[in-house]
Formats: structure tokens, C-alpha cells, sequence
């Protein structure tokens, strides 16, 4: 049963790619995404009575694959297939390929088998297709820098893996299992000093992929990079990157006598900020988004490894409320940046006057990702904080001013005069050359934003099941902070952003690849010998 996630996507991908009328081939995948999301729906309530177990091949649990579905993998594999969907929807009157399609539904499998799976090669495995699958469509149109971030997105990706080859090796050799929760099992009966060589070549290129600093460079090439299909940065930034996050807490449950929270809380506040710096120094809407994904699963990283509940509950709301409005604003970026014909922030305006379906949308998942009040980001950003120490809280406060201030740039396009780049005001107005379906696509994501923050509770008991309420004085103490935020940032946008030479100079950075594969090994020796000293 829980295979079929995995092999349905894959076959409806096939059937895509050989049926011979397209129009009815999508109609039928729509029907089919939507049966996912039933499925997956049904599935989701089913797991609530205990964790669903599936052996592939009916080999006994510690020697074959296996699949199991507990209350999160269950939550993400929903997330999964209603991220498909809304795709589905999205590209149903678009011009894309059998071939495309062909591989991002093969992808749409290959995530959810991620999200299923509890073998530690399995994983390895769907770990290096993901990878595969995510290049090709990264480089998709052929342009010379989409192959050019695509080929290095590969490379940086399929050598950071080896490491974490390695150390399922290790672990093998120790426990003679792959299966997590046998060796997780194992592994609480052997010394701490054994385990940390293991720990750390496992959680290296979990950390690439969860794009925190300073492994974070690949990100913005890759779901930025101008030739990259709108739909595959959505899924990129969406999707994709939550399955790095989730692995990092599947690890981090396998090593209970490793108490590394504290140095992934330190690398978390530092990715948080980094990303915002380096976010408002772009002028690129698309690469903007990119920076701030890095900027999010820095706050995210903090919520899971500051060691409370509540925290740790925040961290997982915002994984999915940043799959929500990140899957938006990318979406919304890209029927602006093709309408405008540019993606330069400072040569777009009068979005909500053109395209005001499309500009309310925008709004509302900017709103969300900068945890305005009534939206989703402030419920999972209040529960993060809700009981940090006065740094922390500072820390938090200080990376949500720099989102506001780079989102009050971002939405400076969504005002003033109906003008393209070449700054002559167009005669007419409204959503008429923006297809319906993506319109819907779109403000169902924002909606979805504006929901999850006034009923984010419910949601939270829904997805996660557990219980956690929202104090009232509290949230209006937050409320207040943002309040105050807001006009701080609207200030700093004007007289210090736009005018800053410090910006110029992070726009122009870079790394290539064998700067990256040198960070990876002195990211790997910094968390093994911190580890060693100080935990």
C-alpha cells in the first residue's frame, strides 16, 4: 500500500509520456493527483490509530526495505501530494513536454519514497536519483547558466553524498543493519566516542542539503538560475529542500547520546542571518526568493535544536508554512517575471494594478513569510520563540527584520504605475493574459497562507497531532515586535538598503565548486572536532 506513493507518480509519469492525445493525459494525471491527495488524506487519519509498516518484498523487517508511515512522514507525504497537485494545475494549460513532465513526476515519486522509506541505503539511493532528476530539470531549457548551476549543482551534491555513503558504511559495520530504527536500536548500547566519526559523515551532506552556511551556495544557483522552469524552483524551494530537513530529524533521532542541538542551533542563526544579507542585496525577484529560502530553513533550524517543545513544534509548522508561501511567491514570480519580460525588482511596477489576482497572492504569501500577524509564518515564528532566552528571542527578531525589510523591496513591485522594464505605462489592466488555472493555483497557496494563521492551532493538531495553544498576550507582544519591525524595516529599506555599497559587493559573491568541496571538509571537521571537545 505504501509503495504506491512511490510507483504511482513513476506510471502516471510513463503514461504521460506515451499517451497519445496530451490534453486528456492531463486531465487524467489532475484526476490521479487528486486520487494522491484522497489517498494520502485517508492514509494521514489512518496512521493516527499507529505507524503503518510496509516490507518491500516481504523480506523480514531488519533485512529488506522498508516503508513506514508514522504521524510525520505521513504529514509531508500529504504535503507532497497536494504540492503536485497545485503543480498539476498550474502547468494544465502550459506548453510543457511529455519528456518534462515524464521526469517531475518521476521526481514526485522519488520524494515520497524519501519521506516513506526507513533504509539507510534505500535512502542513499532515492537520495542520488533526487539529485539526478532535480539537474536535468534545472537545465532543462539548455540555456549556458542554467547547465552551468545545474552541472554544478550535481557535482557539489553527488560528492557531498559520498561522505554520507561512508557513513552508512560505518554504521553497518557497527550494528549489521540498515534499517534506521534497528540500528537507532543498536546504536544506545554503544559508546559516544564511537559514534562520532558516523554522526558526522552522515550529517555533513544533510546539512548541504538542508543549505545551511556555510554550504548554502549551491541553493540560489539552483532554484535562481534563469533557465530553471518556474515550476521546478516551486518545487525546489517548496518541496524538495524539506526532505534534506526532514532526513536532518530522522538522524538526529537515530543519536540520542549525541547532543549536537546546540552547534546546529549556532549554524541555524548564522544561516539565518547570512541568507537575509545576502537576499537584500539582489535585484533578481527569483534569486531573492532563493537567498530567503536559505534565510527560512535557518529559522527552522532553530526552532527544531533549541530544545523545547513548543520550539520544536514551531520548527515543524514552518516547514510546512514555508512550503506553502515559498511555492507561491515562486509561482507568482514567474507569470510576473514572463509578463514583464524582466525579473529585475527595480524595472517591475503596478502588479496589483495588471495582474491583481496574481498581486494578491504575492501579498498574501509575503505577508506569510514575514510572519505579519493572522498568517501562518506568525504562528509557527510564536511558537519558536515563544519560550527562547532574550538572545534567541533577539536573534529571531533580528532575521524577521531582515526578511521585512527585503520583502518590503520585493512588494515595491506590486504598487505605483502599470510599467514595464522599459517604463512605458500599458493601456490596459487585469489578469487577461495570465491563464486561469494559474491564477487559481496561486491565490489557493496564498489563501492557504491567510488560514493557516487564523486557524494555525487546528492545523497544527491536524498535521502534527498534538495539542498547543496560543497565549494571547503573547501573541499580541509578537504582534507589537512586528509592528515595530515592520516600520524599522520600511526606514532601513530607504535610507540604508537602497544606498548601501555593502549589498553591491554580496551580490557579486560567489563560490565555486572547489571552494564548496573544500567547505565541505572543513564544515566536516569543525562539527566532528566540536563534538568531540565541547558536547
Amino acid at each position: 500500500m505504501l509503495s504506491y506513493f512511490i510507483t504511482v507518480p513513476t506510471l502516471i509519469a510513463v503514461f504521460l509520456y506515451i499517451f497519445p492525445n496530451a490534453k486528456v493525459a492531463k486531465f487524467l494525471t489532475l484526476l490521479c493527483q487528486a486520487g494522491l491527495v484522497a489517498f494520502s488524506s485517508w492514509l494521514f487519519f489512518e496512521s493516527r490509530g499507529g505507524e503503518i509498516v510496509e516490507a518491500v518484498g516481504n523480506f523480514e523487517w531488519v533485512l529488506g526495505v522498508l516503508l513506514k508511515a508514522d504521524t510525520l512522514s505521513v504529514a509531508f507525504l500529504l504535503l507532497s501530494s497536494f504540492t503536485f497537485l497545485i503543480i498539476t494545475f498550474y502547468t494544465f494549460n502550459g506548453s510543457a513536454s511529455r519528456l518534462f513532465l515524464l521526469m517531475l513526476f518521476v521526481w514526485q515519486g522519488v520524494i515520497n519514497g524519501i519521506f516513506l522509506s526507513r533504509d539507510l541505503f534505500n535512502l542513499f539511493v532515492l537520495i542520488e536519483v533526487k539529485t539526478v532528476v532535480a539537474a536535468i530539470l534545472i537545465m532543462y531549457h539548455k540555456g549556458n547558466r542554467s547547465i552551468y548551476d545545474g552541472m554544478l549543482y550535481l557535482m557539489i551534491n553527488t560528492a557531498a553524498v559520498l561522505f554520507y555513503l561512508f557513513g552508512v558504511g560505518y554504521i553497518y559495520k557497527m550494528t549489521g543493519v540498515f534499517n534506521m530504527d534497528a540500528a537507532a536500536d543498536a546504536i544506545a548500547y554503544l559508546d559516544r566516542s564511537d559514534l562520532l566519526l558516523p554522526f558526522a559523515l552522515i550529517m555533513m551532506p544533510i546539512c548541504l542539503k538542508c543549505a545551511l552556511v556555510p554550504l548554502y551556495s549551491w541553493l540560489p544557483r539552483a532554484h535562481g538560475t534563469p533557465g530553471a522552469p518556474t515550476v521546478v524552483s516551486a518545487i525546489l524551494s517548496g518541496l524538495h529542500i524539506k526532505t534534506a530537513v526532514y532526513l536532518f530529524v530522522r538522524v538526529m533521532e537515530m543519536f540520542p547520546q549525541l547532543d549536537a542541538s546546540w552547534f546546529f542551533l549556532i549554524v541555524g542563526i548564522v544561516t539565518g542571518i547570512v541568507g537575509f544579507m545576502f537576499a537584500l542585496a539582489q535585484t533578481d525577484i527569483k534569486l531573492i526568493l532563493a537567498y530567503h529560502t536559505v534565510s527560512q530553513i535557518g529559522m527552522i533550524m532553530i526552532g527544531l535544536n533549541l530544545g523545547d517543545y513548543y520550539a520544536h513544534i514551531g520548527g515543524l509548522y514552518h516547514m510546512f508554512n514555508h512550503a506553502l508561501f515559498k511555492s507561491a511567491l515562486f509561482l507568482c514570480a514567474g507569470l510576473i517575471s514572463h509578463t514583464y519580460h524582466t525579473r529585475d525588482i527595480y524595472k517591475i511596477s503596478g502588479v496589483l494594478r495588471r495582474m491583481p489576482f496574481v498581486g494578491v497572492a504575492t501579498l498574501m504569501a509575503a505577508m506569510g513569510i514575514t510572519g505579519t500577524p493572522i498568517f501562518n509564518g506568525s504562528i509557527s515564528k510564536y511558537f519558536i520563540g515563544a519560550n527562547a532566552d532574550p538572545f534567541i528571542n533577539g536573534a529571531l527578531i533580528f532575521i524577521n527584520l531582515g526578511t521585512i525589510v527585503s520583502f518590503i523591496k520585493f512588494s515595491s513591485m506590486l504598487f505605483g504605475a502599470d510599467k514595464g522594464h522599459s517604463g512605458e505605462e500599458y493601456k490596459y489592466h487585469g489578469d487577461m493574459k495570465v491563464d486561469g488555472f494559474k491564477q487559481i493555483a496561486v491565490l489557493v497557496l496564498g489563501t492557504l497562507c491567510l488560514i493557516g494563521g487564523f486557524f494555525g492551532e487546528a492545523f497544527i493538531y491536524v498535521l502534527l497531532h498534538v495539542q498547543v495553544g496560543v497565549d494571547t498576550m503573547g501573541y499580541i507582544e509578537k504582534s507589537l515586535i512586528f509592528l515595530g519591525s515592520a516600520v524599522a524595516g520600511f526606514f532601513l529599506y530607504k535610507y540604508f538598503v537602497k544606498k548601501s555599497r555593502l549589498f553591491v559587493i554580496l551580490r557579486g559573491f560567489e563560490i565555486g565548486f572547489r571552494g564548496m568541496c573544500i567547505l565541505m571538509g572543513v564544515f566536516f571537521a569543525v562539527m566532528l572536532l566540536s563534538l568531540a571537545f565541547v558536547g
